[in-house]
């Protein structure tokens, strides 16, 4: 009797041992898994940031004339074009006036590009989760037109995060040699903006551009991933070898997405620059209500923009800036995805390397 009882003790605290050992190994696995997630999300926000922060400042010159094409006075003309633009701003304002803006467009589109890349990448496995458990098939995949989406919803998240600093740079690029330095750099821009202005202008602009987002994000990452697939499915023309696409047809793609994106959402960009210029009187550039009155031009809404600058300058004016704009997002954009996905890759190899 008394050994069944020793049997039966030995028993039970062998279980306990082991429950405890299950459980020892189970809260190391849930740790190990919240780890990795972690890590995960840090590795896709550098990512991102890297690629929006170099892709901007290899194009910078670009969207600081594309920006000053869509506000200046048509009746006193200053930039005539990509070539003869780039040319004036070299002449009047040296080297450093070519990058002007680009600091604070560094600051926003760093956390800006970080978040949207993110929030796809969340927004992607989210829509994908519900689009499996609806269709029942556990591998089905995102279609083109999840994936736009996905990126809409990434970019309004993005934009909306960072919109008050897009609106002081553009306040900022616009700035010339001979303009009064109301702003001496981002930091004063806000101040200077909330204090004379209030906390509303720091959004000027916002519906015309979330608008404008999910075209233009949307597009971008739908036509990049399903141009991507469809390469390493159909193999056309012989280009692709394996399932791994090379750097340059990594470029194509974005080159491809960059230019449907920013040619359908381009009338809403300039749009949302003139409208960030309402209110700030000493803007030397900023389009005036007739092309010839002292005062800038006021807008009641986004529609109102629409009607007074077709009003006063014909339809063409809504693509203000579209050549530069052009010739600058099709490497940006391009610059930004396969800088992403290398960076990615990097902090992946080295991981695997510290483990």
């Amino acid at each position: 009797m008394a050994s069944e009882d020793v049997k039966t003790s030995e028993s039970a605290v062998s279980t306990i041992v082991n429950l405890a050992e299950e459980a020892k190994l189970a809260r190391e696995g849930v740790v190990k898994a919240r780890s990795e997630a972690v890590l995960s999300i840090c590795k896709s926000l550098v990512a991102g940031g890297v690629a929006g922060g170099l892709s901007r400042t290899a194009v910078a010159p670009l969207e600081r004339l594309k920006i000053l094409l869509q506000v200046q006075n048509p009746h006193n003309i200053k930039y005539n074009g990509t070539i003869q633009g780039l040319k004036y701003i070299w002449r009047t304002e040296g080297f450093r006036g070519l990058f002007k803006g680009n600091g604070t467009n560094c600051a926003r589109i760093v956390p800006n590009s970080a978040v949207k890349f993110f929030s796809y990448e969340q927004a992607s496995k989210g829509i994908l989760y519900m689009y499996q458990q609806q269709t029942g098939n556990e591998d089905a995949q995102l279609t083109p037109l999840l994936r736009l989406g996905a990126g809409a919803c990434a970019g309004i998240i993005a934009m909306s995060a960072t919109y008050p600093m897009d609106m002081v740079r553009g306040r900022l690029t616009v700035q010339t040699e001979n303009s009064p330095y109301r702003y001496r750099g981002m930091f004063h821009a806000l101040s200077t903006v909330l204090r004379e202005e209030g906390p509303r202008a720091l959004y000027k602009g916002w519906l015309p551009s979330v608008i404008g987002v999910i075209p233009y994000v949307g597009l971008n990452f739908a036509v990049y991933e399903s141009l991507k697939d469809w390469l390493v499915k159909a193999k056309p023309f012989g280009l692709i070898e394996d399932s791994e696409l090379s750097v340059t047809t990594r470029l194509a793609c974005g080159a491809a997405a960059g230019t449907v994106g920013q040619t359908v959402a381009y009338p809403l960009d300039v749009i949302r620059r003139r409208m960030q210029m309402v209110g700030w009187n000493n803007a030397a550039s900023v389009i005036t209500g007739d092309g010839r009155s002292a005062a800038p031009l006021e807008y009641t809404g986004m529609i109102d923009a629409f009607r007074k600058t077709v009003r006063h300058e014909g339809f063409g004016a809504l693509y203000k800036g579209l050549v530069p704009n052009s010739v600058k997002v099709v490497p940006s954009i391009a610059i930004a995805f396969v800088t992403y996905e290398v960076v990615k890759d990097i902090l992946g190899v080295e991981i695997r390397i510290s483990d």
